[in-house]
Parts: structure tokens; C-alpha cells; sequence
């Protein structure tokens, strides 16, 4: 009979990576894999290093033209043209770059995520107001984008109920069985697909020397009714910065485990998410501006009014149909990332087990909360003859009016030097988003003298 030793064995690396949860097995794997591409010297390792670094921040810009912003920007180019909107887009570039790179250097140097540092920091008061200020602003962003796939489908001659059930399915379906690598990887495929609105736009044969005499010459339309205008100026507000997307970024940045070494890459993918959503935004202004810009009633049209002038303009049915599917693309890709970023959120308040990378049967209330407020979105979009057009702009100016307190939690974490350390906002980061919150204020001051005194 053999004699066992009574010596104890040392346990392996491999003996303690299985006592991992499994999300942080997950998050190791792939560290050590970025870590092995980062030291070694050759070019092709190099680049896969700055594919695998990249995700969030593309991600969140592009969602950010969703449905609800593609209508937007859709009307906003029928109502205005393409003067006065075209130098704004432009201004809301480096608008969304400040904000959002905040999000990375946050969830890069403390591995939590936005919910998560608000309650762990200014304890649970704040915690539940910035939580559910995000869910109500989630759901009601995400009838946006239900409403956007019901449109764009509704060219194709799909029943509401359908195409908003099979959205809703795909939505949950990736969410719950794809790990988060597979996950971020197929959003990013989705995402490609808002790319179809500028060949459209040159398609519209825009005259190109309005659209740069319209960066030189930045003013307001004259006889513009200031109530209406500022509703536009809103909405584009709501639509370019949204609370969703500072809770988004900074748990999808934790999700994906990036660590400070990761900053420069995380940092360089949102600069080109931002110009990628700036430069799309403008395409979609420029195509509606050029080709329904100046019909008659052009204060009042619905999506679908503008997408039948479309179809009657020289882009013809077969550009309206890729116009209507760029506009059912932008509604799923951020119904995928604003659905996440509730679950993230919910999950971190909780202290439930959250990641992408949980199996569902480990984590179903994390993966429920997203999916359930997603669900409740969808079937306000089904309730029969809901004013579309105009539930989306107001959406969007609602989602301006929540931004002030996101941005003052992200602002005062940001300059917590003991959460940050050496990563806390330099001088002129302050002041420029001081800026952005300032003008968030103003124009949500502005709107609302107009609403009491609508003949001032």
C-alpha cells in the first residue's frame, strides 16, 4: 500500500487561476496576452495590440448616433439646412472626446465602474439618485432606438411587432451568451454599418462650398423661433453627450480589464470614436439639409415624412432603403450598449456579480435588469399611434437636462487625488468641462423661459 505524503503540495498558478471567478479567469487570460503583445518588438504585434486595446470608446461614440440621433440630425437638417448645425457638430467633437475620456483614465486606475464609485463615494443617497436618474434616461433613450428599427424596418413592409420583438431577442440574446470579447467584437461589426450615411450624403450631390461657407459663417437662421430652436439645440446636446454613455465606457473599460498601461490606447480609441460620430453626424445633416431642407412644412416632419421625400429626391428607393437600414443599424447597436451599461450600473450598485463574461445561470438579475428595461422601451413603441417624431426629440432634450449631475459626479471623482492619483484632470480638462456643464445650464435655462413665456 502506497504511503501518502504528508507533506503539503504548493498549489500551481493553474491551481490558483481556477479558484478565479470565472470573469476574473477571463480578465487575466487576457492581460496576459496584451502583455505579451506589448513586449514584443514587431510591428504586426504592435497593431494587434491597438485592435485588441480598442472597443470601448468606438463603441460608445458610435452608438451615440443612434436611432434617436440619426432622427435628430435628420430633422435638424429638414428644419435648419446645413448652416447653423454644421460648425455645432463640429464643436461637439472635442465635446465628446473631454467627456468620455475622462470615463477611461476613471475606470482604467480604479478597475469600478461609474456606478460602483458613486455609491462607494458619496455613499447611498447619491447612489440612488445617479442610479435611477440613469435608468429612467436608459429607457427612455431606448425607446428611441426601438423606434428607429420600427421606422427603418417599416420600409421593408415588417410589422411593428415584429421587427421590434426581434430586436429586443438579438439585443438579449448577444448580451447573455457571448463572452464580453465576442460580444464587443460583434457590436463593433454592427457599428460599421453607420458608416453607410456618408457615401449617401455625397450621394445627395451637396453644393460642397456651402457646406465650408457654412464653417466660416456660423449664425442663427434669421426669423428662427427661439423656443423651437433651442429645442434642436437641446436634443443634439442629448444626443452627443448622454449619461448612459459615461456609465458605458468606464464599465466597459473594467469589463475589458484595462489597466493605466492601457490609457494611451484607450484615450486614442475614443478620439477616433469621436471624429467617426462628429463626421456622421454631419453627413446626416448635410443629406437632409440638401434634399428636404425647404420643402413646405419642413417645421413639422416626422421621420417618415422625411424618408418619403428621400425616396422621391434623386437617392431614389434603393438609397432610402440602405438610409432606412443605416437607421435600423444605429437603433440595435445602442440598444446593445445602453442595455449593457443599465446591467453594469445595476450590478454595481447591487454588488451583484456583473460581467459579460458570467454565465447566465451565475448572474441572471445582472443580466435582467438591462434586458427587462429594454423590454419596457420596446413595448412603449408598440403602443398604437405614439407621436414617433416627437417623443424622440424630447427624449433627446431630456437626456440634456440629466447630463449636468452626471457630469458633476464624474467631474468631482476625476479630481479625488486619492482616487486618482497622478490621473486627476489637469487645469484645462476642468475648465473645459465646466464649459460644456455651463452651457448645458444655459440652454436648459433658455428652453425653459421659452416653455413660461413662449410670446417673450
Amino acid at each position: 500500500m502506497p504511503i501518502l505524503s504528508e507533506t503539503p503540495q504548493t498549489p500551481t498558478e493553474a491551481d490558483l487561476l481556477q479558484q478565479l471567478p470565472e470573469e476574473e479567469r477571463q480578465r487575466i487570460q487576457e492581460r496576459w496576452r496584451i502583455y505579451q503583445l506589448r513586449h514584443h518588438p514587431s510591428w504586426w504585434r504592435r497593431l494587434l495590440l491597438f485592435l485588441s486595446l480598442i472597443g470601448p470608446g468606438i463603441l460608445v461614440m458610435i452608438a451615440d448616433n443612434d436611432a434617436g440621433g440619426v432622427i435628430t440630425y435628420a430633422q435638424t437638417g429638414a428644419m435648419y439646412g446645413i448652416g447653423f448645425f454644421i460648425p455645432f457638430l463640429l464643436l461637439m467633437i472635442p465635446v465628446a472626446y473631454i467627456v468620455q475620456e475622462m470615463t477611461v483614465r476613471l475606470g482604467a486606475v480604479t478597475h469600478r465602474g461609474h456606478a460602483e464609485m458613486i455609491w462607494g463615494r458619496y455613499g447611498a443617497f447619491w447612489g440612488v439618485f445617479s442610479l435611477l436618474d440613469l435608468t429612467i434616461a436608459n429607457i427612455l433613450t431606448l425607446v428611441t432606438e426601438f423606434i428607429g428599427i420600427r421606422i427603418g424596418m417599416s420600409i421593408f413592409s415588417v410589422p411593428p411587432y415584429l421587427s421590434v420583438t426581434i430586436a429586443w431577442v438579438f439585443v438579449a440574446s448577444i448580451m447573455i451568451f457571448l463572452h464580453y470579447n465576442t460580444w464587443e467584437r460583434v457590436a463593433l461589426w454592427i457599428a460599421a454599418g453607420n458608416i453607410v450615411f456618408i457615401p449617401l450624403a455625397i450621394a445627395a450631390h451637396p453644393d460642397w462650398s456651402q457646406v465650408v461657407a457654412a464653417v466660416g459663417s456660423w449664425h442663427i437662421p434669421i426669423g428662427t423661433a427661439l423656443g423651437a430652436f433651442t429645442y434642436v439645440i437641446l436634443a443634439n446636446l442629448g444626443t452627443t453627450i448622454a449619461p448612459w454613455m459615461l456609465f458605458f465606457e468606464q464599465s466597459s473599460v473594467v469589463d475589458k480589464g484595462l489597466t493605466i498601461h492601457d490609457i494611451p490606447g484607450g484615450q486614442a480609441d475614443t478620439a477616433i470614436g469621436s471624429l467617426s460620430m462628429g463626421i456622421i453626424a454631419i453627413a446626416i445633416v448635410i443629406l437632409t439639409g440638401t434634399l428636404v431642407y425647404g420643402h413646405a412644412g419642413a417645421d413639422n416632419f416626422d421621420m417618415q415624412t422625411i424618408m418619403h421625400i428621400l425616396e422621391q429626391s434623386s437617392l431614389g428607393r434603393v438609397g432610402t432603403a440602405l438610409f432606412a437600414l443605416g437607421l435600423v443599424e444605429a437603433g440595435l447597436i445602442a440598444a446593445i450598449a445602453i442595455t449593457a451599461s443599465t446591467s453594469w450600473a445595476v450590478g454595481e450598485a447591487l454588488k451583484l456579480p456583473r460581467s459579460l463574461n458570467l454565465k447566465p445561470q451565475r448572474a441572471l438579475p445582472f443580466y435582467l435588469s438591462g434586458i427587462l428595461s429594454a423590454g419596457m422601451a420596446a413595448m412603449v413603441v408598440l403602443i398604437p399611434h405614439i407621436p414617433l417624431g416627437f417623443l424622440n426629440l424630447t427624449v433627446q432634450v431630456i437626456a440634456s437636462i440629466f447630463m449636468p449631475a452626471a457630469m458633476l459626479f464624474l467631474l468631482m471623482l476625476l479630481n479625488d487625488r486619492e482616487i486618482m492619483g497622478d490621473y486627476v484632470n489637469r487645469s484645462w480638462q476642468n475648465y473645459s468641462a465646466f464649459v460644456v456643464v455651463g452651457f448645458l445650464i444655459l440652454a436648459n435655462g433658455l428652453y425653459a423661459f421659452t416653455v413660461v413665456f413662449p410670446t417673450f
